[in-house]
């Protein structure tokens, strides 16, 4: 199953068989602004906690204040925030103990902490990050490097329950976002939208954990097929399903997806047990009650690129990428498609 075909949509002709047809920043002006997002602030020095509440309100976030550690903790378990700013040294709980206890509750487990500090023994950096801790800046510190941090700690947090659990590749979230930003700035690019061919078939014969295995298999090709044909600058993420994106640059993307159908195709037996491999098909029965053969997984890409046109918006490109992938899907082997029609 190594056969491949490449092909493009032009303006008025169709497919050519075997070819393509014609971490951590220091904040810079307008980009430490917060986007609203919850902090709580936990000092028992009053002037520190105004102070931080000040500029953090200041930087666009919404901030509450608590005066130590037990209050910290009622009022998280209340409204629970997108991060708590704790000082270690406090009365009552310090910011170790209140940082163990949102750990433990249900209702915060999931919340960001950095923890602020007058000092900065290793002894203590490695207690803070052992019990959960995201981050762990030394007093005294400055503005723009807190607002960075902060900015950092939520990204991360952001990224993280935008994964895929499965792949652990970004989700829809980060691939929106990831291409509405190319858009905004006006860069070039080009999405490759992939899925595998007769996934349900393979699902229905060997079961869910042998088709999570594909999956994750799967992710694993595209991306490292991606980040060499692009020089590591591929950016890899898991719609759902049997469905994945990624974004390149537009000069490169026939040789990434190139890539990866080659990856694939080498993969693909491997997939199978033995006896389905030497017959070369399983059979499956399908909604009428009649046993239906399926060959070899295959894999199907669309291309949207703006070499030629531009997009306005996130959903347009995939819209376009949909299409192309739909158009290849009528090859009997993995295989691409991509759009070079000017969109006029």
């Amino acid at each position: 199953m190594n056969a491949k075909r490449g092909g493009a949509l032009d303006e008025d002709e169709g497919v050519t068989e075997g070819q393509s047809i014609e971490e951590v920043d220091l904040a810079t002006p307008g980009e430490d602004a917060g986007g609203g997002e919850s902090l709580l602030v936990v000092d028992d020095d009053p002037f520190i906690a105004r102070l931080l509440e000040i500029e953090l309100r200041a930087a666009g976030y919404d901030v509450r204040v608590a005066a130590d550690g037990a209050l910290a903790l009622e009022v998280a378990r209340e409204r629970c925030p997108d991060l708590v700013l704790a000082d270690v040294m406090m009365p009552n709980m310090d910011g170790f103990e209140l940082t163990r206890r949102l750990r433990q509750d249900p209702r915060t487990t999931t919340v960001s902490v950095i923890m602020l500090t007058a000092r900065g023994l290793s002894a203590d950096k490695l207690e803070g990050f052992a019990i959960g801790a995201d981050d762990y800046i030394v007093k005294p510190f400055d503005t723009p490097e807190l607002l960075a941090r902060i900015r950092g700690v939520l990204r991360r947090s952001r990224d993280t329950r935008t994964q895929s659990p499965l792949t652990g590749l970004p989700g829809n979230v980060r691939i929106e976002e990831e291409i509405d930003a190319r858009v905004e700035r006006g860069e070039p690019f080009a999405i490759l939208y992939a899925d595998l061919d007769h996934f349900k078939a393979f699902n229905d014969h060997y079961g869910f954990m042998r088709g999570d295995e594909v999956i994750q298999s799967t992710a694993r090709l595209i991306g490292d097929a991606a980040r060499l044909a692009s020089d590591g600058s591929a950016f890899i993420g898991h719609v759902g399903g049997d469905d994945f994106v990624v974004v390149v640059e537009p000069e490169v993307a026939e040789s990434t997806a190139d890539a990866i159908v080659s990856a694939f195709d080498q993969a693909a037996s491997s997939f199978f047990d033995d006896a389905d491999r030497e017959r070369g098909y399983i059979e499956v029965t399908n909604r009428r009650g009649e046993l239906q053969r399926f060959g070899v997984l295959t894999l199907s890409i669309g291309i949207a690129s703006t070499a030629r046109r531009s997009f306005q918006h996130y959903a347009e490109a995939v819209a376009v990428a949909t299409e192309m992938k739909q158009f290849t899907k009528g090859s009997e082997t993995s295989s691409w498609a991509i759009d070079r029609r000017t969109g006029e």
